[in-house]
């Protein structure tokens, strides 16, 4: 949906999503947020561990890092709400330099991203000279910047191959790395990062789920830790999971994932019963209507990224954007 699509009222959008008295209430604040939305000539970009409220209320454009910085790029809107996290939002300003990038949050972080600096790619290139960085699109824009190419979960192992060198800096999620090095020839160069929501899982919990729902399937994020990978039916994306259930339509499935991309995937695949382990994003959860709200009305939370620092990041994002997966 753009700013010019015909209207869809909140109750069209949310009919089976949320209880009726939850859509009664937050009907004034979505149409509000509509309203601003065709005021300002504005999109909402909502990553899939988006709230539902959030991603079936007021998102114009959906999907995972990857089809977020696709998507970022080729909007006509001149004002972009990232309703997501930090990075996703700088990633949106470095593919739009003209245009006003808007985060409602602005202590939506990311704990992987926050692991590392530009300063320790640096330190990394000098330890490995002339080998080229493969960084992870969760990641600063400083850290892009230093960075050969990105990838992102779904395109990590096409980037790596299309290099065409016998080995690579991986940054910054050790266990997506080490997905990768199981998937490649490619020697991987590991940085020792990780992601705080897929970190906490285990195999001996996915175990557990199978001993209580004999055939149930488990789908897993190559974030996860090995032992966690090792007991999944599939390993993929967050768009590859949502594909991998739309395709299989398995009746029971375990999404070894952020909590409201469950959430959002089980409203899609009705036929489909979801067993949810539940490791919450407190950062994605920063954002809500309400932020969403004043930040389209007041037009604050305003993301620049340094030109300079911009166009070394653009370069690596753009390789990334042409390699498909």
């Amino acid at each position: 949906m753009s700013p010019t699509s015909a209207p869809v009222s909140p109750r069209e959008r949310l009919q089976g999503v949320l209880p009726e008295v939850e859509i009664v209430a937050l009907t004034p604040l979505i149409e509000e947020i509509d309203e601003l939305k065709r005021t300002r000539n504005a999109v909402v970009l909502a990553h899939n561990y988006m709230t539902p409220d959030i991603y079936h209320g007021v998102a114009d454009l959906k999907g995972d890092s990857l089809a977020l910085a696709r998507m970022a790029g080729e909007t006509e809107a001149e004002v972009i709400v990232m309703a997501g996290v930090h990075f996703m939002a700088e990633t949106a300003k470095i593919v739009n330099p003209d245009k006003t990038v808007l985060i409602p949050h602005t202590e939506a972080g990311c704990s992987l991203a926050d692991g590392i600096t530009g300063a320790d790619v640096r330190l990394l290139k000098e330890r490995y000279p002339g080998v080229p960085v493969v960084t992870y699109v969760n990641t600063s824009a400083d850290v892009k910047a230093e960075s050969d190419i990105c990838c992102t979960s779904g395109n990590a192992v096409e980037v790596v191959n299309s290099l065409g060198v016998d080995r690579v800096i991986f940054l910054p999620d050790q266990y997506l790395g080490k997905w990768v090095a199981t998937q490649t020839d490619v020697e991987i160069i590991l940085y020792e990062g990780s992601c705080m929501v897929h970190e906490r899982f285990t195999g001996e919990e996915l175990r557990g789920y199978r001993a209580l729902t004999p055939g149930v399937q488990i789908i897993a994020h190559p974030e996860c830790p090995p032992d966690v990978l090792e007991e999944a039916d599939f390993v993929g994306s967050t768009a590859g999971m949502i594909r991998w259930v739309r395709d299989e339509r398995p009746s029971h499935v375990v999404m070894v994932t952020e909590c409201s991309m469950a959430d959002n995937v089980a409203i899609e695949s009705p036929d489909t019963e979801f067993v949810r382990p539940c490791n919450l994003c407190p950062h994605m959860k920063r954002i809500t209507l309400e932020g969403i709200r004043d930040s389209l009305r007041d037009m604050k939370h305003v993301v620049e990224v340094d030109p300079e620092v911009a166009a070394r990041a653009q370069s690596a994002v753009s390789r990334m954007l042409e390699v498909h997966a």
